[in-house]
């Protein structure tokens, strides 16, 4: 039997605007796609962006819709400064600001923005325990 992967599918306006933040903004890894679609490899979880007319063809839903969609993405990393980083960069790459750098009321530190199609994203520090694949030393 096969591994399963599981798969986070983004609508998008543009997939070539899409693709250039998440690959050339963020450093997200490319993983080989057939035309329409582009995935990234997040270890062990795909990021698929597909033309928002056709995910909701596919799904048989409206295209439209905006404001909070129930869900936020979320992105831990390993210290505050990567926090700035990744914040920093995102913004400069056609990011939205929601939420500045800050302490978090959880003990952690954590910003929001959002892409260039409005999907929000959460960049966090947790000193508390880490949410990722394990070290080669581990």
């Amino acid at each position: 039997m096969k591994p399963r992967i599981s798969m986070i599918a983004l609508a998008v306006d543009s997939l070539s605007t899409s693709q250039q933040f998440y690959e050339d903004g963020l450093g997200l890894p490319r993983a080989d796609s057939p035309p329409g679609v582009v995935f990234f490899d997040l270890n062990g979880t795909w990021l698929g962006l597909s033309e928002r007319k056709n995910l909701a063809q596919d799904s048989g839903v409206s295209a439209s819709g905006n404001g909070y969609r129930g869900f936020n993405l979320a992105h831990n990393v390993a210290s505050e400064e990567e926090v700035d980083q990744i914040v920093e960069t995102a913004v400069s790459v056609g990011a939205t600001l929601v939420k500045a750098p800050t302490k978090a009321d959880w003990g952690g530190y954590h910003a929001y923005f959002s892409d260039p199609d409005g999907h929000l994203w959460e960049i966090a520090y947790n000193p508390f325990v880490w949410i990722g694949p394990k070290d080669d030393d581990s």
